[in-house]
């Protein structure tokens, strides 16, 4: 078995944001990084990257990494990606905020569905459009709203999928739907599948370029594969939409990042389920761990848990009450849009065994 957990002493050690913004009494779950150990196939192929000082600027056409990606999207999703049709990008956001910049005008509305990853906000804001609420029903993707806020003047629809934070997977059919609604009011259609990867055993992710052919896909290995800051992801669609990306873009990607996901998408895929079926265990114990009053929306997908506060004495502000009375940090409901209030994200990307204490934590806030 190639997949391992990390003891607390080791995670400790580390340097990222998630490890350095709270002192060491606080037990950190307010980002969405894993705990795990790298996975053999990109631990190898960095350290003989700094071995050989293989450290020099990134040339993504060159270095397999679209193939791989593409091999990689035939074997999981029977989807069929033409290398051409992929463009590396920093991240994710960036090649959102780029698309927007260049395929909708000025002033845009942009269309999400909250509670939703929190940097769709400020990016849109970033890029001089607007964000146009259409929430989510419970967990259910609101079409008639979509079609409410398009008929209305948007020009772009931004989909998370998988959901973050609900983990929530959305149908073909739904997904299809979507991209007939673009369609039909001539809008931009974003479909953020960072997440997709890491789908529950048995749940099946329906790529939206499979669906919807006006569907520009954004993706990255650095969830799945814990590999954030490497700088790498992908955006695949229409050459000639693609090729309308501002050049330098493809200088600010990562050379790292392009051998790691190169990496992970070639060789990575037997970690990568001993990782997803580690989750899913992790998934099915949580609801009988946690405190009264809390509850869990149910998840096909992510490592992250949708906590709903509002019956108990916090639900004003769970993450900052459980911060300071059980050392936790947790990534606020609000932080998802207004809709998010009284709930709050917990990072289950860990071992069980932080798991509970981080669920421990929670119940000393509430007592």
């Amino acid at each position: 078995m190639s997949f391992r957990t990390l003891e607390l002493d080791d995670l400790r050690r580390r340097r990222s944001e998630k490890w350095r913004r709270f002192p060491d009494d606080v037990l950190p779950s307010h980002i969405a990084e894993m705990d795990f150990a790298v996975a053999p196939p990109v631990e190898d192929v960095l350290l003989a990257a700094v071995r050989t000082g293989d450290l020099g600027y990134a040339h993504a056409k060159s270095s397999g990494l679209y193939e791989a990606f593409a091999a990689f999207a035939q074997r999981r999703w029977d989807w069929k990606v033409d290398p051409a049709e992929v463009v590396a990008v920093p991240d994710v956001m960036v090649g959102v905020a780029e698309l927007l910049r260049v395929l909708t005008p000025e002033g845009a509305g942009v269309v999400i569905n909250p509670p939703v990853y929190p940097p769709f906000f400020s990016i849109i804001a970033e890029t001089g459009r607007h964000v146009v609420e259409v929430p989510l029903d419970a967990v259910r993707l609101p079409l008639d709203g979509m079609r409410d806020a398009l008929r209305g003047g948007a020009s772009a629809v931004l989909l998370c999928n998988p959901q973050n934070p609900t983990g929530s997977v959305w149908s073909g059919g739904d997904v299809r739907a979507v991209g007939e609604l673009a369609a039909e009011y001539d809008a931009l259609f974003l479909s953020d599948e960072i997440h997709a990867p890491l789908t529950m055993p048995g749940v099946t992710h329906v790529p939206a370029a499979t669906v919807a052919d006006n569907a520009i896909v954004l993706t990255s290995a650095t969830k799945a594969w814990n590999l954030a800051g490497l700088k790498c992801g992908l955006a695949i669609g229409r050459a000639d939409v693609l090729a309308r990306l501002p050049e330098p873009i493809h200088d600010r990607v990562g050379h790292l990042g392009i051998l790691a996901s190169a990496a992970a998408y070639t060789d990575g895929g037997e970690w990568l389920d001993e990782l997803r079926d580690y989750l899913a265990e992790t998934r099915r114990l949580l609801p009988d761990l946690l405190p009264r009053g809390v509850h869990i929306t149910p998840a096909e997908a992510t490592f992250l848990a949708w906590l709903d506060f509002r019956e108990t004495e916090i639900a004003d502000d769970p993450p900052a009450a459980v911060l300071e009375r059980g050392r936790l940090s947790l990534l606020p409901g609000t932080d998802f849009g207004s809709v998010g209030a009284g709930f709050a994200r917990l990072n289950i990307g860990t071992s069980r065994e932080l798991v509970e204490e981080a669920l421990r934590r929670i119940e000393v806030a509430l007592t």
